[in-house]
């Protein structure tokens, strides 16, 4: 799966965007440097079981061990207090992210309901795109019966490009799913 995608990379990807572009040297060409993946739990303040049914949800959906996030300063609306675990998060490097983005693209993706494509306006004008799906259920690893509850998770994708435009088109040609503009 993995060899898949990086073959597909240097024998399509890579000459598309450098003919595109107009790069003199291959390694001018955007690529890949991490994929993080991220579940912010606000709830965790109560409720501790539920940090620790994140970290098993999140850890079967990447494969690697997450971290807990824990607040940098108090926020006493939130009755959160600094060294509180509000979060966990994965960054993934080389086989495992090129993993995990082809299940996100080729199984997970298509099980959202009403999909219509991932919307373009999560680009941060420095070539990293960030997507926000509802619910881990997506992600065939995830059993049905033995999650508590339906949490949603932040997906940002870093690679190499300077601009939106190269890697709005780095990943349409791996394979990402874009919204189509209304006629």
């Amino acid at each position: 799966m993995v060899a898949r995608l990086k073959e597909q990379y240097s024998t399509d990807v890579l000459p598309t965007l450098q003919r595109e572009f107009g790069y003199e040297n291959v390694m001018q060409v955007p690529k890949f440097h991490k994929i993080v993946v991220n579940i912010g739990m606000g709830e965790a303040v109560r409720d501790n079981k539920a940090m620790d049914n994140a970290v098993r949800d999140l850890g079967i959906i990447t494969g690697q061990r997450p971290i807990i996030n824990k607040a940098k300063k108090s926020i006493a609306q939130f009755r959160i207090r600094e060294g509180y675990p509000i979060g966990t998060s994965v960054t993934l490097r080389g086989e495992r992210m090129f993993e995990f983005y082809d299940r996100l693209v080729s199984l997970g993706l298509p099980r959202v309901r009403d999909f219509r494509g991932v919307p373009d306006k999560g680009f941060d004008g420095r070539g990293n795109y960030t997507l926000g799906l509802r619910e881990q259920l997506i992600f065939p690893e995830i059993d049905y019966d033995k999650i508590d509850r339906v949490r949603g998770m932040e997906v940002t994708i870093v690679t190499s490009a300077r601009t939106d435009q190269e890697a709005r088109r780095l990943l349409e040609l791996m394979g990402m799913p874009f919204q189509r503009a209304a006629a």
